[in-house]
């Protein structure tokens, strides 16, 4: 029995009842509870209640993961998972036990929770003061002076993740960035440029995130973003099927109150639902247009920009600036901290001041960076900290979670006004796939059959165009040899431009198919099943199961994944994910492998290229167990992910993925590649000595000379020479090694460079074995290094990744080679 006061923090302290109190981690399968508390250190906290984890809120355990451990809960109308640690840190009372507190609860919310249209029953407006300004740039109200910029409107997209803003962006720009079904794909701002109606509009994605707090990397960009561009006009787009959770970030967005305008997105879910929203009267209530989308096809766009024109000339009936009504304990500590910073003149003018002063009640991180500057900080910071002791003190909650229950509160109050949820269940299809595909027993096997049907099809449907490939190429090549004469510039053309990119290009296939598979796994939703699955294992690792994603993504391309680490709030997670992330043999290292695989391991060469895959997957664990074990020893931030719905992938999204990457890798052969072929062909073929035969010349060119300095390093692996001009080439791109090969062979298709490696003698089984492994591991490619020096934001850790990696390749080729000898 826990002894827990009855409390509401608007009201305070009523009657004190004796109360079973249990863990969220307590509840069975099929089990609801009300939650009474949130627990744990601020980060966490924070975290947890901006999604929705806050007191009164009904949650249900859904199911665990195979391991057991984290497990699916539902809250709010949507998923997500926790692992046991994280969910002990949650009280709960099943609901009859908590009937009487929760009762209680809403009636002293009532005043918010039953909202009525009359816009001062639940909000604040200061309309003589000169805050009420709009600070972007607009200025309240009907008969207010037109925004003197014409025609060129900068718009902002801010939502959740998941929330379908990169569909939203492509729809409206043209662009083709991926959608993928998960949190994290938009790790960058894109921008983009379209006309419309005689407006040019600027339009950038930004990450996806649930608040403006400085708790995770995609808050702290997207925060900072506003910032310092101010944009014209954010476009908040919310999940119109899960408004509830979605609308939190809305009203951040309306406390620092720029020109806006919500974007209903995947209305046509939300109206298969059965649910009705009059979401005119909702932005009335809030000062927000709103206007219902579904990016996928198009459906309310012209409206959403047209509405979007309106707010940016001010003819925008609809928008109004509004204060959020706190309560009678934390408003009084925000008027008179306002009170005390308005009239300063060197406080951030891009955020009006009551914001900067719920900022400093929260003691927020980025917040107190930029106020420490002004010359009134610390009277400030003296108020903020003994308001924050007395809202404290009064709601028995410290002042985000307050702040973050008033804001649900103020969600919930306006969509009892507004709002009819449907009868039928929209996440019933979600949960029978989950039975399946997390289930206990067949959870794992049915990740590793899609891992192997990856890698299967990727090598075997792949041979197919690969010979047609071939057959261009080699056709190409023997026109040239015909009826160009010999000299220089037809070695160049045969040897260097057809034997380097030539031989790269016909991995072509296998790239794209690869692709395919993850392009699915990304935007159906399953990527984020994999981590939930994998997270103990990860955890294991000492990682999150979130770091499954980019890893998975490395798959792919280092660069991308690298970058798709800033999910991940963890710091020292998020760096040992960077790190070992070269591990995972992304697709520029598939032609080496394929080539060698075929050359020496004929009859098993999809095995072989499997055991690639799982020697840098091993080589990752355990060098993450290390790191954790020495140089980062605490994982700072708790595990908690959202579980998206399910959603069947477009074929043209698929495609158009796929032929994004496609077309990357053939500007990469017709750009990078083809340069480091050319210098790699004049490398070997100068000084030029007609009278000595090719194997000769070779060797004593520029290429062989460096080759020939590098050999004692790699001898004792069974390589000599030209096995080391092609692994220093690939420090550049690993596509290189392979083109390096086909200019020292002198073969531009796959077959006949393959050919020539295994009757050359410079390769038997065991070397080229270890040749493999070395590729696999060793010195990351320029455009990883450069990619872990913008996400670690230091070169230390450049050098760190280089100097160990390579290392960690001879040491483990030369086991293998050793090995392979007894």
């Amino acid at each position: 029995m826990l002894f827990l006061k009855n409390y509401n923090y608007l009201w305070g302290e009523i009657d004190t009842k004796f109360y079973y109190a249990m863990k969220l981690s307590d509840l069975n399968n099929g089990e609801e509870a009300v939650i009474v508390k949130v627990y744990g250190h601020g980060g966490f906290r924070k975290r947890i209640t901006e999604m929705g984890f806050v007191r009164g809120r009904r949650v249900t355990s859904i199911l665990n993961s195979p391991l057991n451990d984290p497990v699916k809960y539902s809250i709010m109308g949507y998923e997500v998972s926790l692992r046991h640690s994280e969910a002990d840190m949650v009280e709960v009372l099943y609901e009859a036990e908590a009937e009487q507190q929760v009762s209680d609860f809403r009636q002293l919310f009532k005043p918010r929770r039953n909202l009525h249209l009359h816009k001062h029953s639940f909000v604040t407006l200061d309309e003589e003061d000169p805050e009420h300004l709009n600070l972007f740039g607009k200025i309240v109200g009907p008969e207010d002076e037109i925004v003197t910029r014409k025609n060129i409107i900068n718009i902002a997209l801010v939502g959740n993740p998941n929330s379908g803003k990169t569909s939203l962006f492509n729809a409206l720009s043209g662009r083709s960035e991926h959608v993928g079904n998960y949190s994290g794909v938009t790790v960058d701002a894109k921008t983009g440029h379209f006309n419309y109606k005689g407006y040019h509009f600027n339009i950038t994605d930004l990450p996806g995130t649930y608040s403006l707090s400085a708790y995770s990397p995609e808050e702290k960009y997207v925060r900072r973003y506003i910032f310092e561009k101010m944009p014209d006009v954010i476009v908040n787009v919310v999940v119109a099927s899960n408004l509830e959770r979605n609308l939190f970030l809305t009203t951040e967005l309306i406390d620092i109150n720029p020109r806006m305008v919500v974007a209903l997105n995947m209305y046509d879910e939300l109206e298969a639902s059965g649910s009705v929203l009059d979401h005119k009267t909702f932005g009335g209530m809030i000062g927000v247009s709103m206007v219902p989308t579904v990016a996928k096809n198009r459906k309310g766009l012209d409206t959403l920009l047209d509405t979007a024109i309106d707010v940016f000339e001010n003819r925008d009936s609809t928008s109004r600036h509004i204060h959020i009504n706190y309560g009678t304990v934390i408003e009084p500590e925000i008027a008179a901290l306002r009170g005390l910073m308005k009239d300063d003149d060197d406080i951030p003018k891009q955020f009006p001041t009551r914001y900067w002063a719920i900022k400093l009640l929260e003691n927020d991180a980025e917040a107190v960076a930029l106020l420490s500057s002004c010359a009134n900080y610390d009277k400030w910071n003296q108020l903020a900290r003994r308001a924050s002791e007395r809202i404290e003190n009064q709601a028995k909650e410290n002042v985000e979670t307050a702040i973050s229950d008033a804001k649900y509160g103020f969600i919930d109050g306006a969509l009892q006004e507004t709002f009819v949820p449907g009868t039928r269940d929209s996440n019933r299809k979600t949960r029978i796939i989950d039975r399946l595909v997390t289930d206990k027993w067949l959870g794992f096997p049915i990740f590793i059959l899609l891992m192997w049907a990856m890698f299967m099809t990727t090598f075997y449907l792949g041979a197919y165009p690969q010979d047609w490939i071939e057959a261009g190429v080699g056709w190409l090549d023997g026109i040239i040899s015909e009826f160009m004469p010999d000299g220089p510039f037809k070695s160049l053309l045969t040897s260097g431009v057809i034997g380097g990119v030539g031989s790269v290009i016909v991995f072509l296939p296998n790239i794209l198919i690869l692709y395919i598979f993850i392009s699915f796994m990304e935007d159906s939703g399953y990527m984020a099943r994999a981590a939930f699955i994998m997270d103990k294992i990860m955890h294991k690792m000492g990682l999150h199961g979130k770091s499954f994603i980019p890893l998975i993504m490395g798959f792919g391309c280092n660069v991308p994944a690298i970058m798709a680490s800033r999910t991940i709030e963890s710091h020292s997670s998020r760096i040992i994910t960077i790190l070992i992330n070269p591990f995972m043999s992304c697709s520029a290292r598939i032609p080496a492998f394929i080539l060698l695989a075929g050359a020496f391991f004929p009859n098993n060469a999809a095995t072989v290229l499997i055991l690639m895959y799982l020697a840098g997957i091993v080589c990752a664990v355990l060098t993450a167990r290390l790191f954790r074990k020495t140089i980062f020893k605490v994982d700072e931030t708790p595990f908690v992910m959202e579980l998206p719905p399910y959603r069947m992938p477009t074929l043209k999204t698929t495609l158009r993925h796929t032929w994004d990457k496609g077309e990357q890798y053939l500007r990469k052969m017709g750009g990078f590649i083809l340069v480091a072929s050319i210098i790699i062909w004049v490398l070997g073929y100068y000084p030029h000595d007609s009278g000595l035969d090719s194997d000769t010349q070779y060797e004593q060119s520029y290429l062989g000379q460096v080759g020939k300095f590098c050999e004692p390093v790699v001898e004792p692996l069974g390589l000599n020479w030209k096995a080391s001009v092609a692994l220093v080439s690939g420090t550049a791109a690993k596509e290189v090694i392979v083109s390096t090969l086909g200019v020292i062979y002198k073969n531009e298709d796959e077959a006949a460079l393959s050919s020539s490696i295994a009757s050359s003698g410079d390769f038997t089984p065991r070397s080229a074995l270890a040749f493999m492994v070395f590729v696999l591991l060793y010195f990351p490619c320029i455009a990883t290094i450069v990619a872990i020096a913008n996400e670690t934001g230091s070169w230390k850790w450049v050098a760190f990744s280089v100097i160990y990696n390579t290392l960690l390749a001879w040491f483990a080729a030369f086991m293998v080679y050793t090995v392979g000898g007894l």
